[in-house]
């Protein structure tokens, strides 16, 4: 116990700029893996939103595929069938059927 009791002075004495500098590190590992990337993420899910027209086909978070009918403030009336559309919030698209078929290759929008 009494060691114990030794090697943590010591660390504490000597230590705090060792632990300042530890602390600085991770803060900065932190930033490029985690904090950087996702800020980058959101920046091009956000420009793609803006870049929204009629008649782009889409895919919402709920996996919905539709062609762009129309376009209200933070509305988009998505034309999911012959005169079927629905109402979803533009924060709710996420990329368009057709990227998602060029990577997958799997879901496609009916013309």
């Amino acid at each position: 116990m009494n060691t114990l009791a030794t090697i943590l002075l010591q660390a504490g004495a000597g230590g705090g700029m060792t632990s300042f500098l530890m602390i600085a590190l991770l803060i900065v590992i932190f930033y490029f893996f985690i904090i950087r990337p996702q800020t980058q993420k959101q920046k091009k899910i956000n420009e793609f939103r803006s870049g929204l027209k009629k008649g782009d086909k889409v895919m919402t978070a709920g996996g919905i595929l539709g062609r762009i009918r129309e376009i209200r403030d933070d509305i988009i009336v998505l034309e999911v069938d012959k005169n079927v559309s629905l109402r979803v919030l533009k924060t709710s698209v996420y990329e368009t059927a057709q990227d998602i078929a060029e990577t997958s290759g799997t879901p496609q929008v009916n013309e």
